[in-house]
């Protein structure tokens, strides 16, 4: 019983090990990448400018997603692991790397800096659920947030910019969470096979083609409801807090 409630939680040390790095890159890379696509467009092409959030928000998740492919790896393995005896504990976040690193080298006896792209096992169909969701999430949030922004206006204070990014971050993270749901399936899936060699062959339109065979639409999208209910109130909450500590860091700045 204990060993199931635990169970609950396996994966959070990795999971708060992935969150601060990817957030760090990820946000500060979204603003500054769009600031510069829509100054650059609105001078020379400004019937493209709209599009600067989508294009801003997939090239900061690719940057963000490559980065920290190998702790995502730890905590999808971490999250999955079955393997019980009385008295032992889970292996950790590290433990886990190195398990799967000392797996591909003993299976292909030899230690090469090839063997360290396991570690980035997944990748592939990591990017491709991420970059889809960054770019329907950034091109939903930002005309929602500008709406609701602007019915504040001039006048808007913490608690306008919380509830208003927490509101348009919700509605986006959860529509982009349930379109890219079978492309969140199918990197769990590769992230977790068991032959490494066949994981590495392994790509996204394969492992689509399985999940359809093997269990039809149902199987595409499986855990819909889990993760629309986690990315919603996610996106809301990280997108409003950054979006509440840069107004505060530009108050303060103002005001010295």
């Amino acid at each position: 019983m204990q060993e199931g409630f635990a169970r609950l939680w396996r994966g959070t040390n990795a999971a708060l090990a992935l969150a601060v790095p990817t957030v760090g890159i990820y946000l500060p890379c979204y603003d500054i990448f769009r600031n510069w696509i829509e100054q650059f467009t609105t001078c020379n092409a400004p019937n493209l400018t709209p599009y600067g959030p989508l294009v801003a928000g997939s090239l900061a998740r690719s940057l963000a997603c490559i980065t920290c492919s190998p702790i995502e790896l730890a905590r999808t393995r971490m999250q999955a692991y079955k393997e019980f005896r009385n008295g032992a504990k889970p292996p950790g976040m590290w433990k886990t790397l190195l398990g799967v690193l000392s797996a591909h080298k003993s299976a292909n006896n030899h230690q090469n800096l090839q063997s360290y792209r396991i570690m980035w096992m997944g990748v592939g169909a990591q990017l491709a659920r991420d970059v889809p969701f960054s770019a329907i999430c950034w091109s939903t949030l930002e005309p929602i947030r500008r709406r609701l922004l602007a019915l504040v206006g001039e006048e808007g204070n913490v608690s306008s910019i919380l509830g208003a990014n927490f509101s348009a971050g919700f509605v986006a993270g959860s529509l982009a969470a349930a379109a890219t749901c079978p492309l969140d399936v199918a990197k769990t899936r590769r992230q977790i096979e068991t032959d490494l060699s066949r994981a590495l062959k392994m790509t996204t339109r394969q492992t689509l083609v399985e999940m359809w065979r093997d269990g039809g639409p149902s199987g595409l999208f499986t855990g819909v409801g889990p993760r629309v209910g986690r990315a919603g109130p996610s996106v809301g909450i990280v997108v409003s807090f950054y979006e509440v500590v840069k107004y505060v860091l530009h108050q303060r700045h103002i005001n010295s």
